[in-house]
């Protein structure tokens, strides 16, 4: 959990004990023991707004009540949750009503005040990338520019705008870092729906229960934490376009759920008992063969039937090597940018050794290893040695020998390369690869790339 929080209290023992429970999970915290002081430090601090306030609502010189509304008229939009020894209707009520996020009572276990930070934190930070996705999509000129120069990634294209006129589900296929969400951005931003949201969520990033709880929202007291009802992505998406990543990940209890938003076109918030009507478009994508994962058990054909009204296939990157050079230059330009550098492009050998890589990262892998190029570069064009993995030794033996073998041998062999290159360290792996850390581990188990190094230490 990667997170500061503010914690107001009177109370040097309940401040002590928040401090231990939340820097032991990793929270920064900073302690006041007055409203006066908490006020002062929001008010002259130049430091990055807090994700949450933990506030006591009774204190010697200024109660909660006040100091919230004194971080309201301050214009602050932080998270406060309000904790008393004394439970009071009223004051909740007073509380909620000045836009604190909740009240709870002490004293409070250490399970409950962690569950319900996870759930605060893990709430604001997805409304900051949706909200973010939103504003993005919003406006022409700041949206993520679609770079292609071959005629293959040309029909993928004009087949995205084509169907965005139309409110059918639409099923993305292609590999990792294709470029699978920026294609459903297309779509939403040509059609109807522009002018309301586009919220998405990767299915494979979030455990079963917080991905329901952030599509389907939840009532209070459905699970441990949840002391305040939440609205779900689905509701929030009404009359707009959910994007759903990697949806082949989904569990089969989630599958079903799904299945009935898309019949029924209404659904369930975790732990109440009537439904809420909903208008959203669909747009999900996938690195896996669904029809196959349909065959083995592991996916519902009726869902995967409802989802793929439209396919989109999108080409590896390997399979259009006309777009590396333009899809590098894009990269230097924005990395140029954004580290105040002046490299503006790539000798000959650079632009050969790129476009004979195969990229089994595709596009991500390609704007993580130009990232790494612009921090090296010295003068105005990258050089071939200065081309992260690239440099040196080829991945593997097959391609050193430009044998032709299956695409598996070839992903094989550079995971087994990369994960060498970096000591097993498998967070930076995924990073290089341009891939999810999850995607990581599932690879190294299917393709058994189990080595003893890669369980030591935590983040491995």
């Amino acid at each position: 959990m990667t997170a500061r929080i503010l914690i107001c209290d009177d109370e040097i023992e309940i401040l002590s004990y928040l401090r231990k429970i939340l820097v032991a999970k990793g929270v920064a915290v900073e302690t006041f023991t007055s409203g006066s002081a908490l006020l002062n430090h929001l008010e002259n601090s130049s430091d990055e707004a807090a994700d949450l306030i933990l506030l006591d609502i009774r204190m010697p010189d200024m109660d909660g009540i006040r100091v919230l509304g004194r971080i309201r008229e301050l214009g602050l939009e932080i998270p406060v949750l309000i904790m008393t020894a004394y439970a009071s209707i009223d004051s909740a009520i007073e509380a909620i009503r000045l836009g604190a996020y909740d009240y709870v009572t002490k004293p409070f276990p250490k399970e409950k005040v962690l569950g319900l930070l996870e759930n605060i934190i893990e709430r604001k930070l997805l409304r900051q990338e949706n909200q973010a996705l939103k504003e993005e999509l919003g406006k022409p000129a700041s949206r993520k520019k679609i770079v292609f120069a071959s005629a293959r990634f040309r029909e993928v294209y004009d087949l995205a705008r084509q169907v965005a006129a139309s409110d059918a589900n639409i099923l993305i296929l292609g590999e990792s870092g294709t470029g699978k969400e920026l294609i459903a951005g297309l779509i939403h931003h040509n059609s109807p729906r522009r002018g309301r949201s586009f919220l998405s969520i990767n299915c494979a990033a979030l455990s079963d229960t917080l991905l329901e709880s952030q599509l389907f929202g939840h009532v209070r007291g459905a699970f441990t934490g949840a002391v305040t009802p939440q609205k779900g992505l689905l509701e929030e998406a009404d009359s707009g376009t959910m994007f759903l990543d990697e949806i082949g990940d989904m569990s089969p209890v989630l599958q079903a759920k799904l299945l009935r938003v898309i019949q029924e076109r209404d659904f369930i918030p975790v732990g109440a008992t009537k439904a809420k009507s909903v208008d959203v478009r669909f747009i999900a994508a996938t690195n896996k063969d669904l029809l196959q994962e349909v065959k083995l058990g592991r996916f519902r054909e009726d869902l995967f039937y409802r989802l793929n009204v439209i396919p989109i296939h999108l080409p590896p990157l390997r399979e259009r090597t006309e777009d590396i050079e333009p899809l590098a230059r894009h990269f230097i330009n924005r990395f140029s940018l954004r580290m105040k550098k002046e490299v503006t492009g790539l000798t000959p050998d650079a632009i050969r050794r790129l476009t004979g890589y195969p990229w089994p990262g595709n596009i991500r892998e390609l704007e993580n290893v130009i990232e790494r190029a612009v921090i090296l570069a010295r003068d105005a064009s990258i050089t071939a040695e200065q081309l992260p993995l690239l440099a040196g030794e080829p991945p593997g033996e097959t391609v050193r020998l430009g044998r032709l073998v299956p695409l598996e041998t070839v992903e094989k062999e550079h995971i087994q390369f990369v994960l060498k290159r970096t000591g097993y360290h498998k967070s930076r792996t995924a990073s290089i690869l341009g891939i999810a850390r999850r995607t990581l581990d599932r690879k190294i188990e299917e393709y058994r790339l189990t080595d003893s190094v890669l369980d030591d230490g935590e983040d491995r």
